[in-house]
């Protein structure tokens, strides 16, 4: 379950093109796995982004805010940088 640092997490329905590939990927990984195929999806755009940092760091709540969100930036530059 992810944790959502004090925060209600709206939804927004939006469209988005998609290559067939990769469509009926995410929809036979979406039946194997149980999920809808948007939850496929927002899972795979939060990973390329880097956004389960935030969640992890968030969830350390040793951390402050402040903090936690300067090792969270801290840890998606060094992602894009190639070192993770």
């Amino acid at each position: 379950m992810e944790f959502r640092h004090n925060a209600v997490m709206v939804k927004k329905k939006t469209t988005v093109y998609l290559e067939d590939d990769v469509l009926r990927s995410a929809r036979v990984m979406a039946a194997r796995t149980g999920k809808k195929d948007y939850e496929v999806l927002e899972d795979a755009l939060r990973s390329y982004l880097g956004m389960e940092v935030l969640d992890r760091a968030w969830a350390n709540a040793d951390l402050t805010d402040e903090e936690a969100l300067r090792l969270a930036v801290d840890e998606v530059h060094r992602f894009r940088s190639g070192q993770a």
